[in-house]
């Protein structure tokens, strides 16, 4: 059976949870954590090994997405790692959590922004980014970012056709062209 046919009423449940508590972040991010233990050789070979129990097994689980969420996972995130694991599904998690995400988008007026800057944002810098463009655009945001060495400072921010651009370099050709205008 295909991936996709498997994790559809995953996704759906997940999502109608989601939307019942406005948590769309919160599984978000234990679908991601999901995928990157989906993806992991070690914890693949952990789950389809005979030897630790059904219940050490959750227990291991639960611990390891706790840990990489930063916070206790709720009855319900608990209860969703169970029953992937009864089931034999951790490896319908990367599926699971492309429906949610599509799921998610379709039915929220979120807003998905492209940040280009001359260096490595770090978390605080994305984090402010995301703010001022939620308190701009009334809506939740979501950004992506690259690295453009020739933008020299600044950051350029598109979405779809919208340009900001707060680079250096294009404050610099502004400058310049008023300048070539002066005389």
């Amino acid at each position: 059976m295909e991936l996709t046919t498997i994790a559809k009423p995953y996704a759906n449940a997940v999502f109608e949870i989601a939307q019942q508590n406005k948590s769309h972040a919160d599984w978000k991010g234990v679908l991601e954590v999901g995928v990157s233990v989906a993806n992991d050789a070690t914890m693949r070979a952990f789950v389809a090994s005979p030897n630790p129990t059904k219940a050490n097994k959750a227990k291991t689980m639960i611990a390891i997405f706790t840990s990489a969420l930063g916070r206790a996972l709720s009855k319900q995130e608990k209860a969703f790692v169970d029953l992937l694991l009864k089931n034999g599904r951790i490896n319908a998690l990367p599926s699971i959590l492309a429906l949610f995400s599509a799921m998610s988008n379709l039915n929220s007026d979120a807003k998905a922004f492209h940040v280009t800057s001359a260096y490595k944002l770090s978390k605080k810098e994305e984090d402010e980014i995301i703010k001022d463009l939620s308190d701009k655009y009334k809506t939740t945001v979501s950004i992506d970012t690259e690295i453009d060495k020739d933008l020299v400072g600044g950051v350029v921010i598109k979405e779809g056709d919208k340009v900001i651009d707060l680079s250096i370099k294009a404050r610099v050709n502004e400058l310049g062209s008023q300048l070539s205008v002066a005389h």
